[in-house]
């Protein structure tokens, strides 16, 4: 027990010894090392906290989500899920599903007609796509596509901001310690070299300052290898989730708001259109009918 409560005092004594005895580019490899740790740490720590908040507001979008039948519901209810990267894909759709119903609106005729012994989901979907007067044509839907693409990439990228100086303290890290360490090492050498004297008393304060650096290295390296693998297996695991929210999304889109009629339905329509105009005009025209 007591020999447990020393190995730290004399590894902290330890340290201090070497760096007191560093050289100045030991010291400069050291600082440059604390100073990348911090990066690291602060991306950890923000990140951490980010992905955290991102998967809640994503579990609580995708049940409210679920829990509709018609793309735009969430939107014209005001719900928000901030953090949520699904439901800020879900909002560029919509709002540009949006712009399209009032700009390029395909008007559809066709009176609804409830499936018949179908209570479940798809049937309520198929009888909303009926009874849905204004949708938009294909062209309109490819717009729509194309910001959920974008939308899908920019959350992604969101994700994996920062994660650069992750991989870096990772890779980099070890290498600048070990630069450090070879650098202190020559230094020791070329000391003694001048001094015509190789006891361990003359080496052993500059070996030490020297693999100070390497520990600095590792110090910095480890903890972050850790973060990076938990957060690249997360950013992952919503990312996929986005991607397939985002076909969801677009085939239910599709289903209800894009006008896949017939050529020869389209004629009909536009036929009983027409006829009912012309009925209306004759009608004005003959009052005593």
């Amino acid at each position: 027990m007591i020999l447990i409560m020393i190995q730290p005092v004399l590894a902290a004594n330890a340290a201090v010894f070497a760096i007191k005895n560093a050289t100045m580019e030991g010291k400069i490899t050291v600082v440059v090392l604390l100073l990348l740790s911090l990066f690291s740490w602060t991306i950890i720590l923000g990140k951490f906290r980010q992905l955290v908040i991102a998967r809640q507001a994503t579990r609580k979008f995708f049940a409210a989500y679920a829990s509709t039948r018609d793309p735009l519901d969430i939107q014209r209810r005001g719900e928000e899920f901030d953090g949520a990267p699904a439901y800020h894909l879900y909002i560029r759709g919509a709002d540009e599903l949006a712009y399209q119903l009032k700009n390029n609106p395909v008007q559809n005729h066709a009176s609804p007609r409830a499936i018949v012994g179908d209570n479940t989901e798809s049937g309520h979907t198929d009888l909303l796509a009926r009874s849905t007067p204004t949708k938009i044509s294909l062209a309109s839907f490819e717009a729509v596509k194309v910001i959920l693409e974008e939308a899908a990439g920019a959350q992604a990228m969101a994700l994996e901001k920062g994660m650069i100086v992750l991989s870096t303290a990772v890779a980099g890290g070890p290498f600048i310690g070990l630069l450090g360490t070879v650098w202190g090492v020559m230094s020791t050498f070329a000391g003694i070299a001048e001094k015509n004297s190789a006891s361990l008393t003359t080496m052993a304060p500059g070996v030490a300052a020297a693999l100070v650096a390497t520990v600095t290295g590792l110090l910095v390296a480890i903890p972050a290898m850790f973060g990076y693998n938990f957060m690249v297996t997360t950013i992952r695991a919503l990312t996929q989730e986005l991607d397939g929210f985002a076909s969801r999304y677009a085939n239910q889109i599709e289903h209800v708001y894009v006008d896949h009629r017939p050529l020869a339905e389209e004629i009909r329509d536009a036929n009983e259109v027409l006829a009912a105009r012309i009925t209306n005009a004759l009608k004005g025209e003959t009052p005593g009918l």
